[in-house]
């Protein structure tokens, strides 16, 4: 079962990622990918999805040419989990 992290914990989370940050006001993080075209962000989120769907946590994102912005929170806990940091770790693996 996901249990949603501790502040300790979060900040533990958020030291290990370097562009990621929280979203004022709410219990998720977020960052923004900035690609060559829209090539790349496209595929960037094709391969990202793959992992999502695969482990059956989806993100919040948007798409407008080569930027995507991605938001991430576990929903069902109603705030972050460990599911979000490695999503995210996923993500900047996918990016570089």
């Amino acid at each position: 079962m996901v249990e949603r992290l501790s502040d300790s914990q979060v900040e533990q989370g958020l030291a290990r990622l370097a562009d990621w940050q929280m979203v004022e006001g709410r219990s998720a993080i977020c960052r923004q990918y900035r690609f060559e075209n829209f090539n790349q962000a496209f595929g960037f989120m094709t391969r990202s999805a793959l992992i999502a769907e695969k482990t059956n946590h989806h993100p919040e994102w948007f798409n407008v040419y080569n930027r995507v912005d991605v938001t991430l929170s576990t929903h069902d806990v109603g705030g972050l989990s460990e599911l979000d940091f490695k999503l995210a770790e996923a993500m900047d693996k996918i990016a570089s």
